[in-house]
């Protein structure tokens, strides 16, 4: 038995899961069942590329196809009735990052899934970066000695919030498509959970396009190992930049240091084609991050997709496998971020946000001690 896995939101990240799951179901690892989104055209669009039958209304979606599990490849603020209409409905989910823009939001998440013993994995790939998995066994092993301080930072081109996400914009912020990116993954390489954040931010270039939300926020974290991260968020580079994403991060321990620039993985190209992209702006360099996303063809000439930011989805097809010959979401271990680690990194992002709103104060994230293992002692917010 494999698992029949369904698709809510069919947009650029959307077709990310499509391509993960019908490249598993192509080796009977998983069978796309269905897709869901309210562009008609999107759905007549991914009909054609992968077959998938589409839906306009994902809760007909859910009552037609009967999935295993769903992914949810939403607007961020979109994510919270969506996850728990499938978890209502039996099923496994799978949520892009955040996993809520609202720490209530994620407890509803979380408490739903734990009373019914469902699986909810937050799509963190970052933690499926080899470099980052290497990154994370030398702090393990102790190569680092005791961690003192790090840095991150995660940068989009101004085309990110200006075009792609220009109906939404303004209801999200680099703290909540980037930044939280980073906040997991920084939990996730130290083993350490954050005691406070303080931030500053910038809103100068995106408000003057008529999106007001923040251009740039920088976050100073400290870990309760005693540690601390700096992590910058930002998502207005020239649109002549290299690459969409620029990224990397850097940790300094007592007896040594790694540093993994995630943008350029030493492949470069400038081409000065008509016709495309940078390429109308004159000559452009460009450093494609291979590491993150590749297709080849196979010996049929049919694509194959590579990359963690497809393990990261294949995985949880894997997962519910799993769980479909009997294990239990407990049981699962490895490297995926479940629906607790999904609540941390919110805690962070608002916590940042409650920093920037409050003109830089430091805000404590054990105040309520429901830091780490104990986040879920706060009441559900059942009124959203």
């Amino acid at each position: 038995m494999v698992a029949r896995i369904a698709v809510i939101g069919g947009g650029q990240f959307g077709e990310m899961h499509l391509r993960a799951f019908a490249q598993m179901q192509r080796e009977g690892r998983a069978r796309l069942v269905g897709l869901a989104d309210i562009n008609e055209a999107v759905l007549a669009r991914r009909h054609d590329q992968y077959g998938v039958a589409g839906y306009p209304d994902f809760k007909e979606m859910l009552e037609r196809t009967d999935p295993d599990a769903v992914a949810i490849a939403t607007p961020d603020h979109l994510h919270h009735d969506a996850a728990v209409c499938c978890l209502k409905a039996g099923k496994h989910v799978l949520i892009e990052k955040p996993m809520d823009v609202t720490l209530p939001g994620c407890r509803d998440i979380v408490n739903l899934a734990e009373e019914r013993g469902l699986l909810v994995q937050v799509n963190f790939h970052k933690r499926f970066d080899p470099y980052h998995g290497r990154l994370r066994d030398l702090v393990a092993g102790g190569c680092l000695g005791e961690i003192e301080y790090g840095y991150a930072h995660i940068e989009d081109r101004i085309d990110v919030p200006r075009d792609w996400l220009r109906t939404w914009a303004a209801r999200s912020s680099p703290v909540w498509f980037l930044g939280v990116h980073m906040y997991d993954l920084v939990r996730w390489l130290v083993r350490a959970e954050f005691r406070s954040v303080s931030a500053t931010g910038s809103k100068k270039k995106l408000i003057r396009l008529g999106i007001d939300t923040y251009d740039s926020v920088q976050a100073k974290l400290a870990l309760d190992n005693g540690g601390s991260f700096t992590v910058d968020s930002s998502w207005i580079l020239p649109e002549a930049f290299e690459a969409v994403v620029n990224q990397g991060i850097r940790v300094v321990g007592t007896e040594g240091i790694m540093e993994v620039d995630s943008q350029d993985r030493g492949a470069r190209a400038c081409a000065g084609m008509p016709g495309g992209g940078a390429a109308d702006r004159g000559p452009s360099m460009q450093t494609p991050n291979m590491g993150f996303y590749f297709e080849v063809k196979n010996g049929r000439g049919l694509p194959r997709y590579g990359g963690y930011g497809i393990t990261s989805i294949q995985d949880f097809g894997e997962n519910v496998n799993r769980i479909l010959e009997g294990a239990s979401p407990a049981d699962l271990g490895g490297v995926h971020a479940d629906g607790r680690d999904g609540l941390e990194a919110t805690r962070v992002a608002a916590a940042v946000h409650e920093s920037l709103e409050g003109g830089g104060r430091i805000v404590d994230l054990q105040r309520d001690g429901t830091a780490g293992p104990h986040a879920l002692e706060q009441p559900s917010g059942t009124t959203r």
